[in-house]
């Protein structure tokens, strides 16, 4: 039972970091330093840019959903790592010089990875 609990908690933590960066600093626009960061890619325009991450905010949304469902969590876990290693190696070929703390972005994802993984 307890070892249930931990897992549910630890789910509710993943949703709620999804939900967070996904609703509130994209599709909210609070978190003005995503777009820049996207903007930063070549082929983005500022239009396109936006449009990416409305749809990458609605991606993450669902994405704090399913982690909730606990449905499918293998895949859950294989598509969230897959997002963040995509998020992070273009945030850090494109981007870097807009990103605060590269390492530290690095290592505060992977150690989500570890939750994720071990909650999955």
């Amino acid at each position: 039972m307890a070892k249930m609990t931990l897992v549910l908690l630890g789910r509710f933590s993943i949703a709620m970091v999804w939900v967070y960066q996904g609703f509130w600093c994209k599709v909210m626009g609070r978190m003005p330093r995503h777009t820049q960061v996207v903007e930063a890619a070549p082929f983005f325009n500022p239009r396109r840019a936006r449009q990416f991450l409305l749809a990458l905010g609605f991606f993450e949304t669902f994405l704090g959903v399913w982690v909730i469902s606990g449905l499918f969590s293998p895949t859950a876990a294989v598509v969230q790592t897959l997002l963040l290693l995509g998020m992070n190696a273009g945030g850090l070929i494109w981007a870097r010089a807009i990103i605060p703390d590269p390492a530290g972005m690095v290592f505060q994802n992977f150690a989500f990875l570890v939750l994720i993984w071990i909650c999955k």
